[in-house]
Parts: structure tokens; sequence; C-alpha cells
């Protein structure tokens, strides 16, 4: 499960001087809602042009977003839009969701998905690089992920025909009325013809649910991480196929033995590379790189025994692949020989990487970077030598004091973790302390601009220390399976031990020390509080009280199997073992509990369960249910009352002495 995706970007003032008050929360949330994100980049093929897409509100990826596009090294930005007319000066209109951007093999094209025509219907869409957008479709369903032929005469989407539904966990869940489960609407890959775009295809089989794809390079086959049934209850069960470009049955490679992601054909046609690990989320990837044989045959890992874990991979023009390694708190951008050989970093630096493209016939490459220190913006260029191609953050500049990466050891574990420090920092003082804990279990804590309530407790006078436990990625995969039959032990060891590493580390008082998190760390709050007294207070956001009741309430059962090894009716007694309301006749922490009332990951039977044991033991708690919500909070006034909540129940309870 990963953490409710509230993006809330952030332009932050300088910090005020230490005699004065902190800034309301309320004021905080102002200025992290300006600060603006980018989702993508794509490089043209000969790295002359670059495009991006930048969010423009807090919600991220739900929000509004706007395409813009630049000549390479130096050119102006300009906007591209399909509610754009041509001409100088001229602006998308506000409110467009505008993204999926993609260039043809030529780079004189860029292919997107825009509501600018149909509000709240994305459509296909193309644009030359001096002329407005054109619309590319008339259809009705969702719709993500163009990708051009390698002739440029079709361009591919995933869509899902009729649907009016965003695919995905995250989103609230649409109520079920009669006969339950007896639609799945499944996500295929479609072929647009340019001269007749009017005419859409689908090409894979309609008993597959299609989660990403890559043309062959002669473009008469797409690889695919697909698989049968429910595209939201099976990721977990993804195999690697081959589709016919023409339709027709689709050809499986590979079943591996965990989870899938990325399936990218390289160059010569001869594989197909996959990033293959135990992850807990599609979309937040992490593990190691497998090529696969496009003809059949043997899958080879190519990274046994990678000390950190690969997010991301692209093709090299030499056929060698660019890999996004996460390592140690750290990030690096690895070229790894795929005939095998030694593995060159190019790059590695103390900033979250991400949203990466490359040059199929160039070196440039772009990403997103930031850090605890540098709000996000768009950088292109060598891999180390990259330009700022963005500056939409300028003024942005920290409410929080520094972020320290820290390490400890727990068991036979080298754990790593950041504590960030509290705004207006005095060495003089002691300071309370708040421990957030991610979700997934497969995530981590990256070195990235603060958000939520991260950004907000530092703001506030809190110490902040996000571990990566057992079961985070950024140190193996051996690492990220270690919790696998185990949750809420180990972690929760290492939790324990960082929580004694920031003690020896900085000013902290230790009789003032809480707990947070969401999804999975709304579960590792729920569950600290039934093992140790250590902490103070604790919120839980859409956490898993009951995991044998959840087995049966959540719509993603199958996510559960890697990492409970077998069916909670097979073997009841592992879930018994880490579940919360086991153990609940020992929790003395007041505990806030907050979720979403349309929640398919966690659904909301879990919080109440957790509350209404708490109630009945007489444990000072308060539930918090956010009416049309799902996992993701996504509408502005929730996450500021759940920010407000939050903060508010950590200064109850664990006041200044």
């Amino acid at each position: 499960m990963h953490p409710a995706r509230l993006v809330l970007p952030a332009l932050l003032a300088a910090a005020l001087p230490a005699s004065r008050p902190a800034p309301s929360v309320d004021a905080v949330l102002d200025q992290l809602d300006r600060v603006h994100g980018f989702r993508e980049t794509a490089l043209a093929a000969d790295g002359r042009r670059l495009a991006w897409v930048e969010t423009l509100s807090p919600s991220g990826e739900e929000g509004p977003s706007r395409i813009w596009v630049r000549d390479l090294p130096g050119g102006a930005p300009r906007p591209v839009s399909a509610g754009t007319p041509a001409g100088p000066g001229a602006q998308p209109a506000a409110g467009l969701h505008e993204h999926g951007i993609a260039w043809s093999p030529d780079g004189r094209q860029l292919a997107f998905l825009s509501d600018a025509r149909s509000p709240g219907q994305l459509q296909l869409c193309r644009a030359g690089t001096e002329t407005a957008g054109v619309q590319c479709s008339h259809l009705q369903g969702q719709l993500a992920q163009p990708r051009w032929s390698p002739d440029g005469r079709q361009i591919a989407v995933l869509y899902v025909a009729g649907s009016s539904q965003k695919p995905g966990a995250l989103v609230a869940y649409r109520p079920d009325a009669g006969v339950v489960g007896e639609t799945v609407e499944e996500q295929r890959i479609a072929i647009v013809d340019l001269d007749r775009p009017e005419a859409l295809r689908e090409v894979s089989p309609p008993d597959l649910f299609v989660y990403d794809y890559d043309w062959s390079p002669d473009g008469s086959q797409l690889a695919a991480e697909a698989t049968e049934g429910s595209g939201t209850d099976h990721y977990w069960t993804a195999r690697v196929y081959v589709v016919n470009r023409q339709g027709g049955a689709a050809r499986m490679l590979w079943r591996p033995p965990l989870q899938i992601a990325q399936p990218r054909w390289s160059p010569d046609g001869r594989w197909i590379a996959v990033i293959h690990g135990i992850m807990s989320d599609e979309g937040v990837t992490g593990g190691d790189v497998w090529r696969v044989p496009a003809a059949g045959g043997e899958p080879r890992n190519l990274t046994p025994g990678l000390e950190g874990s690969a997010r991301s991979i692209a093709w090299l023009r030499e056929g060698d692949l660019l890999v996004d390694e996460f390592l140690d708190g750290q990030s690096a951008l690895v070229r790894l020989p795929a005939a095998g050989g030694p593995q060159v970093r190019l790059w590695s630096g103390p900033e979250q990487l991400g949203a990466l493209s490359c040059a199929a016939r160039g070196d440039p490459v772009a990403a997103v970077l930031q850090s605890f220190a540098a709000a996000p913006e768009v950088y292109a260029g060598p891999p180390g030598g990259w330009a700022k191609q963005t500056n939409r953050n300028a003024t942005a500049s920290p409410m929080w004091g520094e972020a320290r990466s820290l390490h400890w050891t727990s068991d036979e574990y080298r754990v790593q973790g950041f504590l960030l420090y509290p705004a207006d920092y005095d060495p003089a003082r002691r300071y309370p302390m708040v421990v957030s804990v991610h979700g997934g279990p497969s995530s981590a804590f990256y070195p990235s601009w603060p958000h939520r309530w991260n950004a907000v407790l530092a703001s506030q006078g809190y110490f902040v220390l996000m571990p990566n436990p057992r079961g985070s990625y950024g140190s193996g995969e051996d690492f990220t399976l270690a919790n696998v039959r185990d949750f809420g032990y180990g972690d929760l060891r290492d939790i324990l031990a960082g929580v004694e590493a920031a003690l020896r580390e900085a000013p902290i008082d230790e009789g003032r020390v809480g707990i947070t998190g969401w999804s999975y760390g709304g579960y590792m709050a729920m569950w600290a509080v039934t093992r140790t007294e250590r902490f103070r207070a604790a919120v839980a956001g859409a956490g898993i009280a009951n995991w044998q009741s959840y087995y049966g309430q959540n719509r993603i059962d199958q996510w559960l199997l890697p990492f409970f090894g077998a069916s909670v009716y097979d073997d009841p007694q592992v879930y018994a073992r880490s579940a919360p309301i086991t153990f609940i006749k020992q929790v003395k922490t007041p505990t806030l509990v907050l979720h979403g009332d349309r929640d398919s990951e966690v659904p909301t039977p879990q919080g109440y369960e957790f509350w209404h044991a708490l109630k009945a033991l007489g444990v000072p708690t308060e539930l918090v249910i956010y009416r049309d919500e799902g996992h993701f909070i996504a509408r502005p006034e929730d996450q500021r009352d759940l920010e407000r909540r939050l903060v508010g129940w950590f200064d109850r309870w664990m006041p200044a002495r």
C-alpha cells in the first residue's frame, strides 16, 4: 500500500527569527501549496528538444497540469496545449489536465493527453513544435501512456473503454450496487493510425489488464506487463507478455516469482528489460534489473546482489541500460551493460531524482531533481553535468531546519533514515520528535522537498525522524524482503533503534516522542502502541488494525500473498501474530485515527475497529472520517483539516515542559 498521495508542493519563505512564534499551520500550508511540481520529462530522440509536465495544484497528479517545451540547450520555454490557439504569447486555459507526453521518432511532434475539448475526459492529442495541439481521438473511457510506433505512423495508448472510474487503488472506489464483481474493466493496448485517427483498434486480448508496455524496435509487437482479472487487485501477479500489433492472442514470456515493472524493449530487439522485486504498490518501483529474451528463454538477473534498489530503467543507444538507483539515502545513475560486465556509476548525490528520460540518439538525460534544501526543478544534460531547465520555485526556501542522514544498527542490519530538524533550531533547547513511518512497506523516504506533515511538523518546532526500516528500498533486495511474514517485528525494532540513534544525535526530549504514518505507516503506528510505551502520542492514517478481517474487506487482497506467504484462509496465524487487534489491551497511548470513507486499499472498518477498541478500553482516541475520499485524500480542504488535526493531537499530548 502506498501512502495517501497528498502531494502538497511548497513555496517556503525564509525561517522566522527564533524569538518569534512559529507560523500557523494554515500559513505553512499556504506556502507549501505554492510550489509547482513536475511529474514527467521527455527528451526527443536526438536530444535537441525537451518537454515536461508541470503540476499546478497541491493535488499533484490529480490536479491541473501544464505541458512545456523548449529547444536545447538555450531555447525559451513555450506552452503546448490542446486548448491554446497558435501564436506568440498564447497561454493554455486554466484548470486543464494535460500530461502523458511522448515525442515522435523524428522529434517534430509531441503526443499527449488533454481534457481541453472534453472536460473530465482525456483525449489523445498531438502538436507540432510550432503549432497548436490537435485532438486525435473522440473516446469515452480512461486513457494513459501514449507511445509512438517506431515508424511514427501510429500512437498506442492504454485504454479502458467506457470507464468512468480511474484505474488504481488510490482513488475513491465506486460504491457497489447489485451483484458485486460481475463486471471487470480491462485496460488494453489500443492503437490510433494517424491517417485515420477516428479508427482506434484495441490489440491486446480482452481478458488481460495491461499496466505498462513498450514497442518492439520494428514496430510489429509490443511488450506488456499484464495479468488476467481485475487490474486493481491483480498487479501482484503480472507477467511479461508479447502482443502482436495486429491483435490476437498474447504470448507469455515470463511468470516472475515476485512483482515486475517497466518492460522496455532493447534497441536490437533481443531483450525485454524489467525491474523485478517485491513491490507493494503499482508505480512505487524498486528491485533488481532483469533481462528477458524476447524470443523466449530463461530470464537473467543483471544486478544480483545490488546494494540499492533500481527505480527506473531506459535503454541507451549502444544497447546498455541506464538505471536510476536509490542507494543508502542517495540517488545514482548507473550504466548497466545488458550483456553483463561491470556497472559504471555516472552520477550520485544527496538528491531525489525522478521522472527520468533519455535521448535515444544522444547523451543527454532529463530528470526532476529536488532535495530537503531545494524545491523540485527540471534538469537536462549529461548526467552530473546537467543544467537547470526550469526556475519555477526560485523563491522557495525551507521552513524547517537541516536534514541529516543517519545510520544505526538493528539486529544484523545497517539501517538508514533522515532526521529533519525543526525550524529555528536552538541547540540549547530540548525538542519533541515525531517518527514518521512511510507507506508501502516497499517504499522509502527519499532526500526530497518535504510535504504533508513532515514539513508541517518541523515548521511547528518538532524533530521528524523518517526511518527506512527493513522492507524499504535502498539497501538491496534482501533487505526489502526482510519483513516478509514478519510485519511489525523486525521493522519495529529498526524504528525503535532509530529513535535511540536520534536521541544520541540531537537534543530531543525522550519523554515527548510520537509516531505517525499513513497506510503501512498507519499500521505501524497502530502496531507500535500495542507493543511499546515509548510513544507519548500516535496518529494512524488508513492503518490496518486486524489483518484477518482486512483480508476479506479490501479490494486488493492479492498484495498480501507475497508478504504473508499464504491467504488468511490457509494460514490465519501468520496474519493474527502481526495484527494490532491481537494485542489491543496493551495500548495506553492516545491515538488519533484518520480515514477516507471510500478507501479500497484500507477500508474504513479497519479504522472503526481500532478506534472502537481503544474507546472501550478507556484509551484517549478520536476517529475522523473524510467523506467521499479514497486512500488518497484529494480535496484541499480535507488535506488541511487532516494536517491541523495531526499537529493539534501532538501539541495536546506532548506539550512543552
